[in-house]
Parts: structure tokens; C-alpha cells; sequence
């Protein structure tokens, strides 16, 4: 790639790309009784997007595994937990489907010269390729160069990950000014910000649109289906600007969406 830098646009997966309704837990129930021997009467909570790793050490703690299993059993169940999920197949395609606007949004991105598309999630990165595939959705970003949970159980971590990879590919050292993350929860939004990139929050997951931008999103859509938004939040707010950029910014996208709710 030459010229101009591209900016990198980093989509979460989960409640903002596609649900996959109950399989996820139904795999973390498998999965633990596989391993600990016995059923798990808690599970996670959903919609946090923390990190599977981080996910899967609490579903061990708050079943009773002493503290000092933990961290055997962990591995173990980091390790199986894709290879459940595959099992599964035909239950994600079945039981999900895409969060509305989801195929628009991913095609704009993609077509879009200067953009370059990945995934940041807290997924393990089999378990976010497994999801991906049932729904058809890496032929619209590079899983080669995304950040995932098997690279860090830190999430914010993962933002620092797809940035280097994304340069070791295209040759751009990517930064704040190129480059967003795009999710549904409260951790994306704590992701874009510890990791010093710009954030579009998506009101889908089961975080209220408020909250998102309370907690510091630049920018909240209610979904995805506003192709033309998504891609006027995305162009003005990876670009070098001042403060008061960011509200005219914030303005004219506040002022598009009240003239399009009319």
C-alpha cells in the first residue's frame, strides 16, 4: 500500500457484527464439565466483552474451584473451548444471525479505499474465525493482522497487537489519527480508549446508547444500518483535528440523525 496513510478500522464481533444466542454458553458449560468433572451452576455474564480468558477464570472461581486450580485448569479449558465451539456449528447458523446492518457496514468498510478492516474481540482467535465463518464474514476483514483474546487477556493490549501487525503488512505505523475501533459494550469502549484510538459505539449489545457515549465513545449509532453515518464518523474522526473539530463533528452527525429520524 502507498500514497496516503490508511486508516485501520477494528471491528468487534459479538452483539455488534452477529449473535450467536445461547451456543456460547452452552460451549462454556460443555467445556467445564469436561473439565473440572462436574456441572457449572454460574456462568458469565453476557454481554461484558471482556476476554474469553478472563471469562473462563471467573466461571472457574465463582463454581467453587479453589484458587490455586485455577490456573491449571485454565489452559486446559482455553484449549478445548474452540474445539467445542466447532462442534457447534450448525447450532451458531441456526441460532444466530447478523446484527442489523451488519453486511452493509462490513461491505462499505471493505470497498472503501484507505481502510484497512480487522477484528479486535474477546474472542479467542479460533472461536472469533469459527463465528466469522458460519455467517461468511472474513471475506470482508483481514483475521491475519486482528487482535484476539490467545494474544492477551488484557484487552486493551489487543488494540497495540493489530496495530503492529497492521503495519508489518502495509508498511504504516497506525496511531490515533488512523485508526478506530467499532463495538457494542463497555469494554470496547474502555479498549479504544486505554488503547488511544478513536471508538464508535453501537448501541446492539445490551449496553443503552448512553451509557456508551457516558463512558467515553466518540461517536453512538443505534446500529449499523446508517451505512452513510457509520461512514462519515469513521472518515471524520480518525482524521488529525482540534477540539473544536470534534464537536462540529459530533454536531453535523447529531444534526444528520434527528433530520433522518423526521
Amino acid at each position: 500500500m502507498t500514497g496516503a496513510a490508511p486508516t485501520l478500522v477494528l471491528w468487534d464481533i459479538d452483539r455488534t457484527l452477529l449473535y450467536v444466542g445461547n451456543v456460547d454458553r452452552r460451549v462454556y458449560r460443555e467445556t467445564f464439565a469436561e473439565v473440572v468433572g462436574r456441572p457449572a451452576e454460574q456462568l458469565p455474564a453476557r454481554g461484558t466483552g471482556i476476554t474469553m480468558p478472563s471469562a473462563i477464570q471467573a466461571l472457574l472461581l465463582d463454581n467453587g474451584v479453589p484458587e490455586p486450580e485455577v490456573e491449571a485448569l485454565l489452559p486446559r479449558m482455553v484449549e478445548l473451548l474452540p474445539k467445542r465451539l466447532a462442534d457447534h456449528m450448525e447450532d451458531l447458523q441456526r441460532e444466530g444471525f447478523l446484527m442489523p446492518g451488519a453486511i452493509d457496514a462490513l461491505r462499505a468498510v471493505h470497498d472503501q479505499p484507505g481502510l484497512v478492516p480487522t477484528v479486535v474481540t474477546g474472542n479467542l482467535k479460533p472461536n472469533a474465525l469459527i463465528k466469522l465463518d458460519a455467517f461468511n464474514l472474513t471475506r470482508f476483514v483481514d483475521t491475519e493482522i486482528g487482535g484476539y483474546a490467545s494474544d492477551d487477556a488484557h484487552r486493551p493490549a489487543l488494540v497495540g497487537v493489530a496495530q503492529r501487525r497492521a503495519k508489518a503488512r502495509h508498511g504504516f505505523a497506525f496511531d490515533r489519527a488512523s485508526t478506530i475501533i467499532i463495538g457494542d459494550s463497555l469494554e470496547d469502549v474502555r479498549t479504544g480508549k486505554d488503547g488511544d484510538v478513536a471508538v464508535i459505539g453501537v448501541a446492539t449489545g445490551t449496553t443503552p446508547a448512553a451509557d456508551l457515549a457516558l463512558a467515553g465513545a466518540d461517536v453512538v449509532l443505534d446500529s449499523l444500518e446508517d451505512v452513510e453515518r457509520l461512514a462519515s464518523a469513521i472518515s471524520m474522526l480518525t482524521s488529525e483535528r482540534s477540539g473544536s473539530e470534534v464537536e462540529l463533528v459530533e454536531a453535523e452527525l447529531d444534526s444528520k440523525g434527528q433530520k433522518d429520524a423526521r
